[in-house]
């Protein structure tokens, strides 16, 4: 188990499963993080904003636990974000994103969250992990710009390449074998084809045995095989078949028939 860092261990303690989720069987590989729980000795200060969305609540209140694959879906302000910042900065990735260890910072903008969290490992599970967060991505790139790593062959040139051909190559090139991969909404640089080749390399590193959160507004990717659907809002956390998800439902009735849709913003208050 981690405590607020990784590395930081300390005696792994289960708590009651989260309300909505039904509880993850401790089989298979061992996982980089089975459960997220709330810090005992880091409580959370009176006020704090994050405390009072309600997934956030959820979680420090039942704890969340993880499986191989989970993918969080929500609307804009739901609380999604929050918690996969959180939960890649308690495991020692950047708020903006990278490797386990990499802290590129341009402007601080995160909670505090990740400070109150404990991460409750299994025993042998990987301490790697990379954290792919869409909006600070092209100030990642010139972090590794200014940083190059130290031998064998120079990085890539991300600057260089299209917005969707470098989320790609940078989640190809850094995304390998048994770890923790966080990704915070990676559709937004991505096509359907794009979205289609993410979805095959995540598949293919859940089969090696590694660990995947996503949060996504796509229902390409929330797709993803294998994969706990998990509706974030108003009522903190629930479980649903991805066929069932807001998510999914809402772009069937869009393709099924735009008009209707469409109407709607000319006539807010029609049918």
């Amino acid at each position: 188990m981690l405590g607020n860092r990784a590395g930081h261990a300390r005696p792994a303690r289960l708590s009651a499963p989260c309300g909505g989720l039904s509880r993850v069987p401790l089989t298979g590989p061992a996982l980089p993080v089975r459960r997220v729980r709330a810090d005992d000795r880091e409580p959370v200060p009176g006020g704090a904003w994050f405390a009072r969305v309600p997934a956030v609540a959820q979680v420090l209140r039942n704890g969340w636990d993880l499986g191989p694959a989970t993918v969080l879906v929500g609307e804009n302000g739901a609380g999604k974000s929050t918690l996969v910042e959180a939960l890649a900065m308690a495991f020692g990735m950047g708020a903006e994103g990278g490797s386990t260890g990499a802290w590129a910072e341009t402007r601080a903008s995160e909670s505090a969250l990740w400070q109150h969290l404990s991460l409750e490992r299994g025993a042998g599970g990987s301490r790697r992990g990379f954290f792919l967060r869409a909006e600070t991505m092209h100030g990642f790139y010139t972090y590794l710009e200014e940083n190059p790593r130290l031998g064998g062959p120079p990085d890539t040139a991300f600057h260089e390449m299209s917005h969707g051909e470098s989320f790609l190559e940078l989640a190809v090139s850094r995304m390998r074998g048994r770890g923790l991969y966080v990704l915070d909404e990676p559709e937004s640089a991505l096509s359907f084809t794009g979205c289609l080749a993410l979805l095959a390399h995540l598949r293919g590193l859940l089969a090696g045995g590694a660990q995947v959160v996503l949060s996504t507004h796509s229902p390409l990717l929330a797709a993803l095989p294998g994969a706990r659907v998990v509706e974030v809002g108003d009522w903190g956390l629930r479980e649903t078949a991805w066929e069932d998800a807001d998510l999914v439902q809402s772009w069937r009735g869009f393709l099924a028939a735009p008009e209707r849709y469409l109407r709607r913003l000319d006539d807010p208050g029609g049918a």
